[in-house]
């Protein structure tokens, strides 16, 4: 048996090391040892397994941490974190107090740049390369690595722009596998497709006439083409541009076949490449799926409702309506300024627009949000998926700033649902016709109700702009919850021996607030906390303290939330405790104020 020359890498230096010829074996070791840890820990596997030989190949002839390799989105950088110091802790990844699922600065020397979210790594690394160049450091190489859904984004396109006039020592890598976590999409797929097949005249190469050096495409599997072709633009001055076609998946039969499934598998057999089947018979619906399939129920009834989603149809279940009514659903990339400003466009015509985007995904169109939506008050719903603690994925994709940053817009409702009965009633209750924006906010992972569309669907309910619900009465506190997270608050209050002295309030309306109960509250109770699965800053407890100020009232408030720091990856469970708003924790703060 062969050595195992991966047991040996513990940086780059030591992967030049080698000669050329080992690298195949460290390729394939490489994907064994993703395969091994991702089967039984889980993560993103089909973007890390097709770019394995890149990876490798960009270590190799590229002098890092020296040279500065920025990997957009982060999905693809397992390779990248195994190969540069990280493989004998690499069994921790996206856990409590593990490392990162995707590159950060401070987790190490070699992530040039923190990613999470897509289309960043052409400006960062052009940042990188002007910076060095002001210092006069002309022979310092910048690369980008960035997928062909990715580049479809308008940040990317602005970045491409920017280089092509200057002389940054950039090197842009287009990982060209057709897909993102969906499909691509687009006009500029299918021209990176006909380049791909040769169809293209080489006249009429875009990203020639925006002045890079074009060459490719090429193999991203063929390890050793690739480190001919970097040797050579490593000699090339200005912005470079290589054009790479990898098969996301590569190595796992089942994630090439299945590449949206095997984004992010879950547990599985590493062998077989077989999922594990999980018990799902009686469990509560995903969030994503009762939003889905409601949708889908509304829109056959009502001819007007269009819905939008940038680049999420299956992790946001739009792919229901998709399906079944292509001509009234758009996946347009991962463009989020785009969609939410089409979402204002079609809004005027009289259209009625569920624009679905995950919540950390939102921030990336605020001004969109303002201008084009908010400013003129057209009525887009927005449907805000995974708001919340996400879990695993951490600090770049918790959806815990939703509540704080719209809730400062003028006209705009904020709605989160208790839980999918009432994310059914609001979808239907926005449907009928609203005079504002609204935005519905709702978490990742599962419900409460396992027979919820018997219970409701299709026999739905108008909700009352503004209102409250009380949910439990009480005597001295009174406890105000938005959203979800008034589970914990219910399950919290089981287990006290003496309840009730505490009430207990579903405020799923932010904005606006139902002042009348507000007024009522806190004539009653002499003490008030709030709960929210958002930042403590500027949510859901800011508009009650605001009140208690503008109304003059002097009882203690105690706000509780996620609080003012980025918040780490790890289960939701466990996050959620380390933010005081789980069930024992919450237990213990209502038997303090008892005492």
């Amino acid at each position: 048996m062969p050595e195992n020359l991966l047991l040996n890498i513990n940086d780059p230096e030591d992967l030049r090391q080698l000669d050329e010829a080992q690298l195949p074996q460290v390729a394939q070791e490489l994907r064994n040892f993703i395969i091994d840890i991702v089967s039984t820990k889980e993560g993103h596997l089909g973007a890390s397994l097709g770019v394995i030989e890149l990876t490798i190949a960009l270590h190799y002839v590229f002098n890092t941490p020296e040279d500065q390799l920025v990997w957009d989105v982060g999905h693809q950088a397992y390779g990248h974190k195994i190969l540069t110091g990280r493989r004998a802790i690499f069994h921790t990844n996206r856990q409590l107090h593990g490392i990162s699922g995707f590159p950060k600065r401070s987790e190490s020397i070699y992530d040039a740049f923190g990613v999470g979210h897509s289309s960043t790594s052409i400006s960062a690394a052009l940042g990188m390369a002007i910076a060095s160049n002001l210092k006069g450091n002309y022979s310092k190489q910048h690369i980008a690595v960035i997928g062909d859904a990715s580049i479809a984004s308008g940040m990317a396109f602005e970045g491409l722009n920017h280089a092509g006039v200057t002389d940054a020592n950039l090197l842009v890598i287009l990982n060209d596998n057709a897909i993102g976590i969906d499909p691509s999409v687009g006009a500029l797929k299918k021209y990176l497709t006909s380049v791909k097949n040769g169809k293209n005249p080489k006249q009429n190469n875009m990203i020639k006439s925006l002045n890079f050096d074009y060459s490719g495409p090429i193999d991203g599997h063929d390890v050793f083409a690739l480190i001919k072709e970097l040797k050579r633009l490593q000699k090339t001055k200005g912005p470079k541009f290589l054009h790479v076609i990898t098969t996301k998946g590569k190595g796992l039969k089942q994630a090439e076949e299945d590449q949206v499934k095997y984004h992010a598998p879950g547990k599985f057999d590493a062998n077989t490449g077989e999922i594990h089947k999980k018990l799902e018979e009686n469990l509560p619906p995903k969030y994503q799926d009762v939003f889905g399939l409601t949708l889908l129920d509304l829109a056959r009834k009502n001819e007007k409702i269009i819905g939008i989603t940038p680049a999420m149809p299956s992790g946001s279940s739009l792919k229901f309506m998709m399906e079944a009514l292509p001509d009234r659903a758009f996946d347009v990339g991962i463009a989020e300024q785009h969609a939410v400003t089409l979402s204002a466009g079609m809004a005027t015509q009289g259209m009625i627009v569920f624009c679905n985007i995950y919540s950390t995904f939102l921030q990336r169109a605020y001004d969109q949000v303002i201008h084009d939506v908010a400013l003129q008050n057209l009525p887009v719903i927005f449907c805000l998926d995974r708001a919340g603690l996400v879990g695993e994925d951490g600090a770049t994709h918790h959806g815990v700033y939703d509540l704080a940053y719209l809730r400062c817009i003028p006209n705009i409702i904020i709605y989160s649902p208790l839980n999918e009965i009432d994310l059914q009633n609001i979808l239907y209750s926005a449907q009928l016709g609203l005079k504002n924006p609204i935005a519905i906010r709702y978490p990742r992972g599962r419900g409460v109700i396992s027979d919820w569309e018997s219970v409701n669907f299709g026999h739905y309910e108008k909700i009352a702009i503004g209102s409250s619900n009380c949910l439990k009465e009480g005597t001295k506190i009174a406890v105000l919850s938005n959203g979800p997270i008034g589970k914990n608050v219910t399950l919290a209050l089981a287990k006290i021996a003496n309840p009730d002295e505490i009430a207990h309030y579903d405020f799923a309306f932010v904005k606006p607030l139902d002042e009348k109960a507000l007024h009522s509250i806190f004539k009653k109770f002499k003490t008030i906390l709030t709960i929210e699965d958002g930042t403590i800053i500027g949510g859901f407890g800011s508009g009650v303290l605001e009140f208690a100020s503008q109304h003059q009232y002097f009882q203690e408030i105690k706000t509780l939330g996620i609080p003012d720091q980025f918040i780490e990856q790890g289960t939701v469970e466990e996050l959620q405790q380390y933010c005081n708003v789980d069930v024992s924790s919450l237990e213990q703060i209502f038997l303090n104020y008892l005492k």
